[in-house]
């Protein structure tokens, strides 16, 4: 597998990590930059990780991880959008003159940590193909972090301009973005 698969590799591991910036960045676009800089370094680290881990730990795991994937990825976002379009919709249908008496949605450390799993779970599954092939797995994983960190970078840019489109019902359409997302791993 030469360079350029790789970085197709990359591209198409880093969709899902791509999606949930963008949806993050417009559903919390009061945080600081250094909190919204956490998304590439922890969705990239995550997806470079979990390949060397299906290619090392592959044979003792590899079948239970991917038969469970897409129900774990499913119940965690499935849980951080639910509770997004939740209170996104309460505070839309919040009447103006009684405004809710909610803090600001914040993004966690933890929920990053959740998400970064939840969207690098398939990278697990593909750690395990490239054991079968002569891959350099160190040089694999580096070029598929380091593309999933640039890819959200990107995707940092689009959520803002994305959000100030949306404004109020923001919070809503990223936590629909995340159910699908986990949706469509569920059924994949």
């Amino acid at each position: 597998m030469g360079l350029a698969e790789i970085l197709l590799l990359g591209l198409a591991l880093s969709a899902d990590a791509f999606s949930v910036t963008i949806s993050n960045t417009f559903v919390y676009n009061h945080e600081r930059r250094s909190r919204l800089a956490l998304m590439p370094v922890f969705f990239g680290l995550f997806q470079g990780l979990m390949p060397l881990l299906g290619y090392f730990l592959g044979g003792v795991a590899a079948a239970l991880i991917e038969r469970y994937a897409g129900i774990v990825t499913l119940v965690i976002l499935g849980i951080i959008g639910g509770n997004m379009i939740r209170e996104g919709a309460e505070a839309l249908l919040s009447p103006e003159d009684e405004p809710l008496e909610r803090e600001g949605a914040r993004l966690t450390v933890p929920t990053l940590l959740f998400q970064a799993v939840a969207t690098a779970i398939d990278a697990f599954a593909v750690g395990v193909s490239l054991r079968a092939q002569a891959v350099d797995i160190l040089l694999s994983s580096a070029v598929i972090c380091c593309t999933t960190a640039l890819c959200c970078v990107a995707a940092l840019f689009i959520g803002k301009r994305l959000g100030r489109l949306l404004g109020d019902r923001a919070e809503v359409v990223g936590g629909i973005v995340l159910v699908l997302i986990g949706l469509r791993a569920f059924l994949s």
